[in-house]
């Protein structure tokens, strides 16, 4: 051993290994570029203690590569090295050298031993838009949202849906029903075009419509008619003929709903007023996407027509329910094929057993899969120019995990010929990984690295308010442990565009799992979903969302203090006049932060502190640091938190941004001052805090 060696090992007997100096990501501070091309040279970066470690090594796929030496501070080195990328997929991870140790650093953090599952990834070309990387979504349930035309509102008895007659709900305040699949209170596109001013100022930047496709439900996930909006939400210019008279079920004789939605002045029109709503909306600088429900349709679906509703209609062929001849035939699996079911044959397969949601069938359907595609890329382009679109049920669609992933890849394919910046998102349950390479998604619905985590720790309950785990509820360890294996099964790219969501149409509302009550709204009723709050908890919430890695999604009048249990009560109006306007602001006030600083929308994310009840942690970048701290408790807790860890430099004070409490919430600036990198504070009771270092030229 020579004499600088024996020094090392000397100076390296009394220093234990810094784990919690060792950080790398996908961001662009330490993948540079952050999404390389096919070919293209990325180099990676990695940050250690200063001066702690022998040697640095990248091993990316059979090789290894020498690190080295980029820069240094007062606590950190930076090692960096280059790797020229081929077209195909490589993984990579670090090994550090200290002294005689040798330890592995994954996307799981450092370990003894190296766990492969946890490598990095970088897939050359994949991209997502950027305009999505951490903007501001806003999901609409448009029937609940505003009645902006009244004109186009479903009538009484209009037609018969599951068995019951349409219902308009004249009282905007009352609460759904239990079954109120087929109850209409008339919100619709004007309505959503007559609330962009509220949108523009709370800060939205991408608005998010539930379907709004011809449908006969309210929540219109099962389509009728593809091509079209719905003029219930758009534009009725030809209403004639009668609604059905009380019990009658034969919407065969629905003489004025088959004239709203078959004929084609109607459905132009309504597809022309959309037109002119995306171009409103993104002449403000918003985006907007739609959910596209492509694994089954509706029974009243022109292809197949099961009410009859298209069968003497002028202009259309026959449905598939109607004639065995339907050119539409093979667009659904028959499970009777003799001719004598027809007319009229109901053996079709339906999703999950459902008949009103026919599956497609796509693998035994060109003509199909080719109408789908075109659909696919005549909404993202002129004259509708939509940005994008959220996919129902995406990983259900197909008979086969095969075909499955074969036809999003085409979906993508046909999609960014379209429209090169749209956006594609997943409805999607449990590990995404094999949709998310490149190739198919951009992202998803983010429920297992955001929403049940989140819910979780803060309430105790599960998403639905199903089930109450005193176990889980301030659980910091089991926090942070969902969240850091749950997020290395997404890339950076992705994870920058995930729909961050505390509530949506699937879940109760968040608020009213601060109750921390299990319930529905059939043994419970809709009031118990009122009960019981603590809106102290839901500012937590909101302040986690906007400081979280992704695209923070608002459900409508979340912002606004509507509370309910699943669905159907997660679809209560939005209460115009009657809104918790200090929630708004609140909402307001940590939108405006979010946007106004690009670590909080594509900065890195490192977990700094957790304690019963307690978390902290950080987004930070090269130039900015954020500490985010929450205390859950109902009491007060004195917290050090280790700052240096998210590189605030020493002697630089921290400044208050905004706080929650049980109070409301303040946006009063004050300075914390760390020492030797430990920040020590005393949190409130069910608090929250957003810090931010001190700006150099300002310090």
């Amino acid at each position: 051993m020579d004499s600088t060696s024996k020094i090392y090992e000397s100076f390296m007997e009394n220093r234990p290994f810094d784990r919690a100096a060792v950080f790398s990501d996908g961001t662009g501070s330490f993948r540079i570029p952050p999404e390389p091309m096919p070919y293209e040279t990325v180099r990676l970066r990695i940050r250690t203690a200063h001066q702690r470690l022998k040697c640095v090594m990248l091993c990316a796929g059979d090789r290894e590569y020498s690190m080295e030496l980029e820069k240094s501070d007062r606590r950190f080195d930076y090692y960096g090295s280059a790797l020229d990328l081929a077209d195909t997929t490589v993984q990579y991870h670090f090994k550090l050298f200290f002294g005689e140790e040798l330890y592995y650093y994954t996307r799981a953090g450092v370990d003894t031993v190296h766990r492969p599952e946890y490598d990095f990834s970088i897939v050359p070309g994949y991209t997502t838009p950027d305009w999505a990387k951490g903007a501001v979504f806003y999901q609409i349930f448009v029937d609940r949202f505003c009645n902006g035309d009244s004109s186009n509102d479903v009538l009484d008895q209009e037609y018969c849906y599951i068995g019951e007659g349409t219902r308009r709900v004249v009282d905007w305040n009352k609460y759904p029903a239990s079954m109120g699949v087929r109850e209409f209170y008339g919100g619709d596109l004007a309505g959503v075009r007559k609330k962009l001013d509220y949108l523009q100022d709370l800060g939205v930047e991408v608005i998010y419509l539930n379907p709004i496709f011809v449908s006969p439900s309210n929540h219109k996930y099962d389509i009728q008619d593809y091509d079209y909006i719905d003029p219930h939400f758009g534009v009725i210019r030809r209403d004639e003929g009668e609604c059905l008279p009380e019990g009658e079920k034969d919407n065969k004789k629905a003489a004025r709903y088959i004239c709203r939605v078959t004929q084609k002045e109607n459905l132009e029109a309504s597809n022309q007023y959309f037109a002119s709503l995306v171009e409103e909306i993104h002449r403000r600088g918003m985006k907007i996407i739609l959910d596209g429900v492509f694994n089954h349709c509706g029974s009243f679906n022109k292809w197949l027509d099961r009410e009859k509703i298209y069968e003497d209609a002028e202009g259309y062929e026959k449905g598939a329910y109607v004639s065995q001849d339907s050119p539409y035939h093979s667009f659904f699996k028959f499970y009777e094929q003799e001719e004598e079911k027809w007319p009229y044959n109901g053996s079709y397969d339906g999703w999950w057993g459902h008949d009103t949601l026919p599956k497609l069938n796509y693998e035994e359907s060109p003509k199909l899969y080719d109408y789908i595609m075109r659909i696919a890329r005549k909404w993202v382009s002129p004259p509708y120019n939509v940005d994008g679109w959220r996919l129902d049920v995406a990983a259900d669609l197909g008979h086969s995990s095969e075909y499955n992933h074969k036809f999003w890849r085409e979906f993508r394919r046909n999609v960014r010929s379209a429209n090169p910046n749209a956006l594609i998102l997943a409805e999607h349950y449990g590990d995404p990984q094999s949709w998310l390479q490149g190739d198919q998604w951009d992202s998803v619905m983010n429920y297992d690295a955001f929403m049940e985590p989140i819910t979780w720790f803060l309430t105790g309950l599960e998403k639905h308010s199903d089930e109450y785990r005193h176990d889980m509820y301030c659980n910091s360890d089991a926090f942070f442990g969902a969240m850091r294996h749950y997020m290395t099964r997404f890339h950076t790219q992705s994870l920058m565009v995930a729909m961050n969501e505390l509530s949506n149409h699937d879940h109760s509302r968040f608020l009213t799992r601060t109750n921390h009550h299990v319930g529905r709204i059939g043994p419970n009723g809709p009031e118990a979903a009122n009960r019981d709050l603590n809106p102290a908890i839901m500012r937590e919430a909101v302040v986690m969302q906007m400081t979280w890695i992704g695209a923070p999604t608002i459900y409508y009048g979340d912002e606004a203090g509507v509370c309910g249990w699943t669905d159907p009560d997660n679809r209560r109006t939005y209460p115009w006049g009657r809104e918790d306007k200090e929630l708004i602001r609140l909402h307001r006030e940590m939108i405006a932060i979010h946007k106004a600083y690009g670590a909080l929308k594509t900065g890195s994310l490192k977990f700094v502190y957790g304690a019963y009840g307690v978390i902290g942690y950080g987004r930070f970048n090269e130039e900015e640091q954020f500490v985010i701290l929450i205390n859950n408790n109902d009491h007060e807790v004195n917290v050090s938190v280790p700052v240096w860890e998210l590189g605030v430099e020493p002697g630089r004070a921290l400044v208050r941004m905004i706080y929650t409490n049980t109070e409301g919430f303040g946006v009063d600036m004050a300075a914390y001052y760390p020492e030797d990198g430990i920040l020590s504070m005393r949190l409130w009771p069910y608090s929250s805090i957003v810090l931010k270092n001190f700006p150099e030229h300002l310090h």
